[in-house]
């Protein structure tokens, strides 16, 4: 799966990065900023995305979570705060808050990779909270 990550935190965004290969699956973008992240989605869409809220640009992720959503792409918000995400969850698969233990992203990404595929029959992990219409 090609995996996009939407993370200002450049520490967290290696860490995510690392356990999104370890687990086979290739990274297309890392973007730190919605300017940065908006050029890698015209240039190489991922088929999924992790996006936090808070990005260099300011609150933003919500408004580049709506973009991908509009284009079909699925994605799951990370963030410290997840009571900020609107009832709709801007179209999220769900959200995992920070601080998260690698073996939660790991669960997570397992889980997304099936739903992605079209299993969506697949428990969701703890680490994962799903957004209501998920």
């Amino acid at each position: 799966m090609k995996v996009m990550i939407v993370e200002d935190e450049m520490l967290l965004a290696m860490e995510l990065q690392w356990e999104i290969e370890a687990a086979g699956h290739t990274v297309v973008g890392q973007a730190a900023s919605s300017a940065q992240a908006l050029e890698f989605l015209e240039t190489s869409p991922p088929e999924f995305a992790f996006v936090d809220i808070q990005l260099q640009d300011g609150p933003k992720g919500i408004d580049f979570g709506r973009a991908l959503a509009e284009r079909g792409i699925p994605y799951v918000f990370v963030s410290g705060n997840i009571k900020k995400l609107p009832p709709d969850f801007a179209g999220a698969i769900g959200a995992i808050e920070k601080p998260y233990t690698m073996n939660g992203i790991a669960n997570a990404l397992e889980y997304i990779s099936a739903v992605v595929s079209g299993d969506k029959d697949r428990l969701a992990p703890a680490s994962l909270v799903l957004a209501v219409d998920w």
